[in-house]
């Protein structure tokens, strides 16, 4: 996995990805607040967020507020949407890259919103708000969402078929972990402190030194 492998496990985990379980739930929902005391489906969600300005995601079927973002982050996840977007370009894929503000449905409860996705094939109509095919996701680490990047979020983005590379990006330090979709149930988790990443579906390579140029 490139240069900057340091360690490498594979992870059964399909109990994990069958079903987010009430406790990592109740994790993601502590450093959080809820939006509304109505629960909804991903469909009344995509709606509802279109009259309400903001950020948001929706887990079990509740509206989360997503914190405001320091400067540090901010330029990590643009270094990252760049460095994306420089991959595929570099390879001529048929794929796109678009930063964060569009939905990853997880299930009929539960929609994410990453900091930056790739998805292949033709170009999504400019009025969609709706990623249904992602290849890769990325989050990049706050204080209020490091635990929900790690457990609940592993879980539910592999939940989704099309997925093959799940990042996390630190955005204090040079740090990736990698999870990439194995044979049958299994993850593959790669710690990535230097060189590059080799994103083999769809075929994109990653430079750290892209990302952390700072």
């Amino acid at each position: 996995m490139g240069m900057g492998l340091v360690a490498e496990k594979g992870c059964r985990v399909s109990g994990i990805i069958k079903a987010i379980s009430p406790t990592l739930r109740s994790v993601y929902h502590m450093p959080m607040s809820t939006a509304t005391k109505t629960r909804m489906n991903v469909d009344e969600y995509l709606a509802w967020a279109q009259e309400h300005p903001g950020r948001y995601e929706l887990s079990d079927g509740e509206v989360v507020v997503m914190s405001p973002e320091g400067a540090s982050r901010a330029a990590v996840k643009f270094a990252v949407q760049a460095a994306l977007l420089a991959g595929i370009r570099a390879r001529g894929l048929p794929c796109h890259m678009l930063p964060d503000g569009m939905t990853v449905r997880i299930d009929e409860t539960t929609a994410y919103e990453p900091d930056a996705l790739v998805y292949c094939g033709p170009k999504l109509s400019v009025s969609d708000i709706e990623v249904p095919s992602p290849i890769i996701v990325v989050e990049v680490l706050s204080p209020s969402t490091r635990r929900i990047d790690a457990s609940a979020k592993l879980a539910g983005y592999f939940r989704v078929p099309s997925v093959a590379h799940y990042l996390i990006v630190d955005p204090n330090k040079p740090l990736v972990l990698h999870h990439a979709r194995g044979s049958g149930d299994t993850i593959l988790t790669h710690i990535v402190t230097q060189g590059t990443m080799e994103l083999d579906t769809p075929g994109v390579t990653l430079a750290l030194a892209d990302i952390y140029a700072g």
